[in-house]
């Protein structure tokens, strides 16, 4: 494939709209995507598939993982009250029994704004052998958003710009940088043998999980359907999940390319080095109608389904 000029800003600038908490969003979205996208190679195949064909990129979600613990007390919530100061709301929960995993999704008055689906591991489900492990790591958690933070961004329209961009780097920050210090190698591995979610938040803290093309957003025949957008990343070389979740005509397909690998701190012998473990993937899903109760009309359908998120979450486990 041709190589093209693909632009070094992000996509959520443009559907924010003028208050503060919005333009605040698309700052931070645009920064976690920058980086996501550096880090994960076939977002650039991707992009370049777009400008191949025309065709328009809307980011329909953004997924962060976290481990649920009571001292401190961590868990969707850890993430879920930043976002919810800056006007995002939960609008569905689920349950994932196997897994030990709960997830709220948030969704922005704003619908162009993507959604956001956090999802927690509750530690007091894994075996009591494993919870120690879990303890270093979590006691030795950084300090939470403060309430003062936690109010500032609440009240963004009331703070000058410069406190508003030192807003932007403390959030930036808490969900970027390592919550903890690098885990004990054999923690990681002992935790891996538990829970892959459990070892992968362990060394990628609250990073961005993945980030996700609406397939109803091209707008062009040659990438209208997920079975097109799949085939034609796959022919340009990026490894994509065998099957797609989803008959044709449901409401909710879903797919994704495999995980990159990268290389993460740990410490053996109590000397930092590195191990490759499995970072991110790059979704697709293509979105149905539903039958809106309230109106009668046909709605686009903008939540999630348990079952096909469950194989998705098996995308970051280390082959």
């Amino acid at each position: 494939m041709t190589k093209l000029n693909v632009p070094v800003d992000g996509p959520h600038r443009r559907c924010a709209g003028p208050d503060a908490a919005e333009q605040f969003l698309a700052s931070l979205f645009d920064r976690l995507w920058i980086r996501y996208r550096e880090r994960v190679s076939y977002v650039k195949t991707y992009e370049e598939l777009l400008q191949q064909y025309h065709a328009h990129f809307h980011n329909d979600h953004i997924a962060f993982r976290t481990i649920a613990w009571q001292q401190p007390m961590t868990g969707i919530a850890v993430l879920g009250r930043l976002f919810e100061c800056l006007g995002y709301r939960a609008a569905g929960t689920y349950w994932f029994d196997d897994k030990h995993l709960a997830a709220v999704h948030y969704q922005h008055p704003n619908g162009m704004l993507p959604k956001l689906f956090i999802s927690e591991l509750q530690t007091w489900r894994l075996p009591a052998s494993i919870l120690p492990v879990f303890q270093r790591s979590l006691e030795a958690h950084r300090p939470l958003p403060s309430v003062e933070l936690l109010a500032a961004l609440c009240r963004l329209e009331e703070q000058t710009s410069l406190q508003q961009a030192e807003l932007l780097e403390t959030v930036l920050s808490f969900i970027e940088q390592l919550p903890w210090p690098p885990p004990r190698k054999d923690d990681l591995l002992a935790v891996h043998q538990s829970s892959q979610y459990g070892a992968w938040v362990l060394v990628h803290g609250y990073n961005v999980n993945h980030f996700t093309s609406l397939i109803n957003s091209h707008g062009v025949p040659e990438l209208d359907d997920i079975e097109k957008t799949a085939e034609l990343l796959r022919k340009s070389g990026v490894p994509m999940k065998e099957e797609i979740e989803g008959e044709r005509g449901s409401i909710l397909r879903q797919t994704a390319t495999a995980a990159v690998v990268c290389d993460v701190t740990v410490t053996d012998g109590g000397q930092e080095t590195t191990v490759p473990w499995t970072y991110a993937y790059f979704e697709l899903a293509e979105r149905g109608s539903v039958r809106d109760p309230a109106t009668g009309q046909s709605v686009r359908f903008e939540g999630f389904l348990g079952p096909q998120a469950t194989h998705l979450f098996e995308m970051t486990r280390p082959r």
